[in-house]
């Protein structure tokens, strides 16, 4: 069983390069309310490193490559991103860090909520208390 679901977003090719569109309810299940966007990781170091309560999130690598590492405080697993069509989507109460960023790599990241702190598990062992409610 997978913790976060990899999605083939639309590719549509054209010799004057590739376009892929993310549509809400259509490609990603829900309402994008926050686009974001990390680059120039320096490397060694990683981003994330939380969960959400209710938040869900679709990560795509738009360019480069880089690892997402999942925890649902049963099971652990590790994806792999190098595609600008695939997205990651990650459900609510999932720890995330993103690790292994190679050269160049840009990851764009869609929520379904506004920046809201309180929404945020900022301590692991916190997470895993309030996972096995």
């Amino acid at each position: 069983m997978s913790i976060g679901s990899l999605i083939n977003l639309k590719k549509i090719e054209d010799r004057r390069g590739n376009l892929t569109v993310v549509e809400q309810f259509s490609d990603i299940p829900f309402e994008v309310k926050r686009v974001f966007w990390t680059y120039d990781i320096p490397s060694g170091v990683w981003r994330g490193g939380h969960a959400h309560r209710t938040l869900q999130q679709m990560i795509v690598a738009i360019s480069g490559s880089f690892d997402v590492h999942l925890d649902n405080g049963k099971e652990k697993e590790i994806v792999h991103l190098n595609h600008p069509y695939q997205g990651l989507l990650i459900p609510p109460m999932t720890w995330d860090c993103i690790k292994d960023f190679a050269g160049g790599s840009v990851c764009l990241v869609m929520t379904s909520e506004y920046f809201d702190e309180s929404d945020y598990i900022r301590n692991y062992r916190e997470f895993l208390k309030e996972a096995k409610k």
